[in-house]
Parts: C-alpha cells; sequence; structure tokens
C-alpha cells in the first residue's frame, strides 16, 4: 500500500492533500478538435473548457508558422522525441542541458544546512526543500539546447562548490554530473525519456540522483515526479509536475514524501507541494506544505499528521528575487550559470558557454544561432561517421559506466560514476603559476576530446 492510501482519512493535512488532487484530477481536462486539428489538446491553466480556442491563439508562434510546425510535428505523436526532432531555434534558450543541471545548485546552502542538521527528519526538511527549490528554474518554457557527445560544463565560484557535468552518451542521450563542497557531494546520472502527445509533450526523468552528506555519511536518493509541458504549439506554453516526489534516507530507511498538486480549472492546486517526512517505520513526523514557485514551510505532526499542538509553521525555504520581465524567463543564478564569472581558470573548450550557437542566440542573433546549431550536429554527425569507421567506442573522460543498472519507475538505466579524474585536473591548473591568462570568450567550442589532458 503507498504512503499516500495510509495517510488517508488520517487528519486535516492528509485530507487537504487527498481533497486536491482529486479536484485536480477531475478539472483537468483536454479539448480536441479544436479548430479542425485532429488530436489537438489546449489548456488554459487560467481559465475552463470554454476558454481553449482563444487560448489556442496566443503563445509565442505566428499563425502560419504554428500551422506549419503542427503539419510537421504530427508524424511524432506517441514517440519520445528527445533526440530525433532537428527543432527551430526560436523554441531554445541559450543554455545547455548540461547548464541546466546545474541550476540544482542555487540553493546548495539547503543542503549544507541538511548536513549540519542533528536531527535526521529536519535534515530531510532541508535535503528535500533543495529538491523542490530547482522547480521554480524548471517553469521556464524555452528549450535548452541537447548537448554534444563529449560536451562539459563547469562550475565554481558557489557556496564553495566544483560542478562538472558532462554528455557521456548521445543515443540515448544521458548527461552525468557531479557537484561537491566541504559539507555535501551530488551525483546524478540523467536519461529523458518523452513522449509527445501532438500539443503537449511528456518528460520522464530516468535518471538517479544521490547525494552523500559528508559530517555523518549519511546516502539520499531522489526521485522526482514526472513533468508535462503544455500547448507546445498552440496556446501558451507551460509546464507541470504533477505527481509524487519522493526522497529516501538510506542510511537510516527514513523518508520525505511530497505531492505536486496538478494544475485544475482556473489555476486550482497550480504549484502546490505538500506532503511528510516519515520515519523508517511510515510513520509521519514532519508534515511539508507550500508552493513550489514561492516558498515551503515545515511544522512537526503528530502520527495521524495532524499539527503538533504548541507548533507553528516555519518557513524553510523561499524562492530568490527575480529579474522583470526576463526575455528568457531567467532567474539571476542562470544568468550567473551562463556568464564565465562561474568559470574556473583554464575553461575546457568543452564546456557549454563556448558554443556558437548558444552564444549567438544570446545575443539574438537567430538567424545565425539556426547556423551554428546545424554546423555542430552535421559535425557531430561526421564525427560519429569516422569514429565508427576507426572501430573507436567512445569514452567519457570524466565519468566511468558501471555494471550497475538501477531500476527507475520509467525503465531502467545505466548508472555512471565520477571517477575523480575531474578534481585531479582542476587541482594541478589551480596549483599552476605557468597557466597563461586568456580571454575565455576567444577559445574555439571542442567537445571532441577524448584523449589526452596533456593537449590542454
Amino acid at each position: 500500500m503507498s504512503s499516500r492510501k495510509k495517510n488517508e482519512g488520517k487528519g486535516f493535512f492528509a485530507s487537504m492533500s487527498s481533497g486536491l488532487s482529486m479536484f485536480g484530477n477531475a478539472m483537468h481536462r483536454s479539448v480536441n478538435g479544436l479548430l479542425g486539428y485532429e488530436g489537438v489538446e489546449v489548456i488554459n491553466p487560467e481559465g475552463g473548457k470554454e476558454d481553449a480556442e482563444e487560448e489556442a491563439q496566443r503563445g509565442r508562434w505566428k499563425q502560419e508558422d504554428r500551422d506549419s510546425y503542427w503539419k510537421m510535428m504530427q508524424k511524432y505523436i506517441g514517440s519520445d522525441v528527445t533526440s530525433m526532432v532537428t527543432l527551430p531555434v526560436l523554441i531554445f534558450e541559450p543554455m545547455t542541458m548540461l547548464q541546466k543541471m546545474a541550476e540544482l545548485m542555487e540553493y546548495s546552502y539547503l543542503l549544507d544546512q541538511a548536513d549540519e542538521c542533528e536531527d535526521p527528519y529536519m535534515r530531510l526538511v532541508y535535503a528535500s526543500s533543495w529538491a523542490i527549490s530547482v522547480y521554480y528554474a524548471y517553469q521556464r518554457t524555452w528549450k535548452p539546447f541537447n548537448p554534444i557527445l563529449g560536451e562539459t560544463y563547469e562550475m565554481s565560484n558557489h557556496g564553495g562548490i566544483t560542478f562538472i557535468s558532462e554528455q557521456v552518451s548521445h543515443h540515448p542521450p544521458m548527461s552525468a554530473g557531479h557537484a561537491e563542497n566541504e559539507h555535501f557531494t551530488y551525483d546524478v546520472t540523467s536519461k529523458l525519456k518523452t513522449k509527445f502527445l501532438g500539443n503537449s509533450l511528456d518528460v520522464y526523468p530516468v535518471g538517479r540522483t544521490r547525494v552523500t552528506l559528508k559530517k555523518d555519511g549519511v546516502v539520499l536518493d531522489l526521485v522526482p515526479p514526472p513533468t508535462k509541458v503544455n500547448n507546445l504549439i498552440f496556446g501558451r506554453t507551460w509546464v507541470d509536475s504533477p505527481g509524487e516526489m519522493v526522497m529516501t534516507n538510506l542510511t537510516t530507511g527514513d523518508k520525505v514524501v511530497l505531492y505536486f498538486q496538478p494544475c485544475g480549472w482556473f489555476g486550482a492546486g497550480r504549484y502546490e507541494v505538500d506532503g511528510y517526512v516519515y520515519n523508517a517505520a511510515e510513520e509521519p513526523k514532519i508534515l511539508i506544505t507550500g508552493k513550489w514557485n514561492e516558498s515551503l514551510s515545515y511544522q512537526p505532526c503528530d502520527i495521524e499528521g495532524e499539527p503538533l499542538p504548541g507548533t507553528e509553521l516555519k518557513e524553510v525555504w523561499h524562492v530568490a528575487d527575480i529579474p522583470e520581465n526576463d526575455k528568457f524567463q531567467y532567474t539571476h543564478f542562470a544568468h550567473k550559470i551562463n556568464s564565465f564569472d562561474t568559470a574556473p581558470r583554464k575553461l575546457l573548450a568543452s564546456d557549454s558557454r563556448l558554443r556558437p550557437d548558444r552564444y549567438a542566440l544570446e545575443r539574438g542573433d537567430l538567424s545565425k544561432a539556426g547556423a551554428e546549431k546545424s554546423s555542430l550536429e552535421e559535425r557531430q554527425r561526421t564525427e560519429k561517421r569516422n569514429r565508427e569507421a576507426k572501430v573507436h567506442q567512445f569514452t567519457p573522460r570524466w565519468f566511468d559506466l558501471t555494471d550497475e543498472v538501477t531500476s527507475t519507475p520509467w525503465g531502467d538505466l545505466e548508472v555512471y560514476q565520477y571517477n575523480s579524474k575531474y578534481t585531479q585536473h582542476r587541482a594541478a591548473v589551480d596549483s599552476s603559476d605557468s597557466v597563461n591568462e586568456v580571454d575565455v570568450r576567444s577559445i574555439e567550442f571542442n567537445p571532441w576530446q577524448y584523449g589526452n589532458l596533456s593537449e590542454e
């Protein structure tokens, strides 16, 4: 029996959670046959069924572009389009998936607090709040660039963290990442699985995320909910992540189960998240509630899930101030990730910041961005043909493929493990007095560096 069923009827908080979810599921309906387009689903989160036709005329597409894009994409309905579709640069943001992985580090101070915390349940409050905090950034409706095989992203100068991510596979697209400071290590293997539904896209996070808190050696495992991108072509694009997030303390068996409420008509339930920290016996200890685009709060509870007398809700996380009217809906941290302010000394030539298509889009030159994107994709195909002709097996530089295959709710995943070579490389560069200061913008992007570190 799921934890949710165990808590139904156990008190006000559980009843509220269940009721909101049922309302959202009942009211979140699709509208088919709109404007003569078979299979079109348009959902206005701020309105009802009668608003669908008006909503369909909104969004970023001109009518002629919308019609042609719809005709092009119809053949992919029901397919996983993670890497099989060449998309126009118009829908992209000037960031890659490797950089987007680093956005989890914005509120890394919550992991620092989890590491310093003596209370095992509060430790999970801090850690799960960290996992929720990135969803404000994830609601952006622009698509990040798919990384080129061998591409990397490095980040430093934030919270004492060293961060490295690498594209370790092209088919299927897979990325691996590692971050570390004095309080924690973060390791992720990510493989997105998608299902294109015409005017929406379901995204399933087939990945493994592990956080190790250094003080006590506690290992936390995170399973996020799926995400749905609504109104891709018709209407204003918006993102929802209805479902369950589970963070488990693999050391003790304690866990957090948080429910992202689905958005119903007129925005009912949108952004809301609530749930409990449970002990190893699956008894609720702390309730957590809030909105993933605003803040989260917690309160100790009894075995029925009711707040303990004499306690009050306390805020644990609040979204940082954001830029006004930002073109790509970026946070200040997203801009920081894209800048060279977070780049280490002697940036790897494979770093995402150096991609010419990304840089051209950032400067607003869509024509150049599209041409550079096509050029990079063609170079990647050429590299693959050359590699296959030489019977050369691509091997990532900073991560090793393990024999471990982990099961996720959306399929099995081959696990990549950080091999510590980047730590050694970075230490050597940072301690060297012979590194010449260069304008990083002058470095030519080159992800095809399978060889030798001495060449850098």
